[in-house]
């Protein structure tokens, strides 16, 4: 068997393993890019039983921070404690006649603004939660967009595959007839012939790379076995209006919030270098006399040496990470802006030129010289060089209208509040 036949072996053997339903089943079912936001649970759409666990992961995790701003308004519990002293003795103090009964409870008092800051330290964490999981709805967003642009450009790519192949049949069918009339030495079907096995091995490679990026679109939301079919046309992706990389963008404001806890953290662990006295008040009971007696206390911990100092220094030096991270934050928010406009706005020109200008003028170069060939005026070596001209161009405009799509879906990322 030739290398060109193991190889078409080889890709029919991956597409019919990653294609589980019939070709016309798929063919039924155009799956637009606004499905695909609603399948991954972007857009809100019906039959949400299970949620994407790319975006539910993020939004437990802004649950679990606000439940945590609950606790931290808690104040501590009181305390109860029960003694009985100068049991089963010796002598005077046998049995329970001299048995001392002490019933107190005790609450601990929180000092140096311990719950105001630690509330604040939980609000903060609760605020970064959910700048986090709302960052998280867009970064699913924008991996839909790419994957779907990627699919859409692989589908284009098998359509012009497609059309080479048949323009390829059809060359070689007319070589082997100006072969047999004698208008064309033999070399020139074989060539044809050659550029056929060519043209439908590329056609069997973009069908798989096809399948791969339709595989990759639907593993968004967890379907895997039966990928869907996009068409081969782009969608239409507007980028924003405006976009001030000074002050949105959620990344930013990420940024920004993980230095609001650090500040947080600061204080807090500053407030847990007082130390909370715990107040008790009790009652006391002398078996032998049948007396009674209240108490009153008052115990503070000493901090001779242990003044959390260790833990605000550690805060501290996380306030310097978090406040370094968003400065290098900012500069790469406005640097990301001006790339993603700069991309957009070069692919935006090259899209307009191949389709406007470039692409007519190759196909009526390539029209003109096909016919020169059927009428026996042009050599096949024109017309292949015409036909591979063309494609090139058809291939660049693909890539543009990618690379357009890309541009635009990174400046809705950036611009997302």
């Amino acid at each position: 068997m030739s290398a060109i036949n193991w190889r078409g072996v080889l890709f029919a053997g991956l597409t019919l393993a990653a294609i589980a339903t019939p070709v016309a089943a798929q063919e039924r079912e155009r799956l637009s890019l606004d499905d695909a936001l609603r399948r991954a649970d972007v857009i809100a759409g019906p039959n949400h039983a299970a949620p994407n666990p790319r975006i539910a992961g993020p939004r437990a995790q802004a649950d679990a921070a606000r439940a945590l701003v609950g606790q931290a308004r808690l104040r501590p519990n009181p305390e109860v404690s029960f003694e009985a002293e100068n049991i089963a003795g010796s002598g005077a103090l046998s049995g329970l006649r001299a048995t001392e009964y002490t019933f107190s409870i005790g609450q601990r008092l929180e000092l140096g603004n311990k719950r105001g800051t630690r509330v604040r330290a939980a609000q903060a964490g609760a605020d970064l939660a959910d700048l986090r999981a709302d960052l998280a709805d867009v970064d699913l967003a924008f991996l839909v967009r790419e994957r779907y642009l990627a699919a859409t450009a692989a589908a284009a790519r098998v359509e012009l595959a497609r059309d080479v192949v048949t323009r390829n049949e059809e060359l070689a069918r007319i070589a082997g007839l100006l072969v047999e009339v004698g208008r064309e030495p033999p070399l020139r079907a074989l060539r044809a012939e050659a550029a056929l096995a060519e043209a439908r091995a590329e056609l069997e490679a973009a069908d798989a790379a096809s399948v791969a990026a339709r595989t990759a679109l639907a593993s968004l939301w967890g379907e895997l076995n039966s990928p869907p079919t996009v068409p081969a046309s782009f969608p239409v992706i507007d980028p924003p209006a405006r976009l001030l990389a000074a002050t949105d963008g959620l990344a930013l404001k990420v940024a920004r919030a993980e230095s609001r806890v650090a500040a947080a953290e600061i204080a807090r662990e500053r407030s847990l270098r007082v130390p909370d006295p715990v107040v008790s008040a009790g009652v006391r009971r002398f078996a032998e006399s049948n007396d009674n007696a209240f108490l009153v206390g008052v115990s503070i911990p000493l901090p001779f040496s242990n003044r959390n100092q260790g833990n605000i220094a550690a805060a501290e030096a996380e306030f310097r990470a978090a406040s370094a991270r968003e400065a290098v934050a900012l500069a790469d928010f406005e640097q990301a802006v001006t790339r993603a406009r700069a991309q957009f706005l070069a692919a935006e020109m090259r899209v307009e030129t191949l389709s406007a200008t470039s692409l007519p003028q190759a196909e009526e170069a390539l029209r003109l010289v096909r016919i020169g060939y059927r009428n026996g005026r042009f050599p096949l070596i024109e017309v292949l060089s015409a036909a591979e001209a063309r494609d090139a161009i058809r291939e660049a405009l693909i890539a543009a209208q990618e690379e357009r799509g890309q541009a635009a879906a990174a400046l809705i990322r950036l611009a997302a509040q």
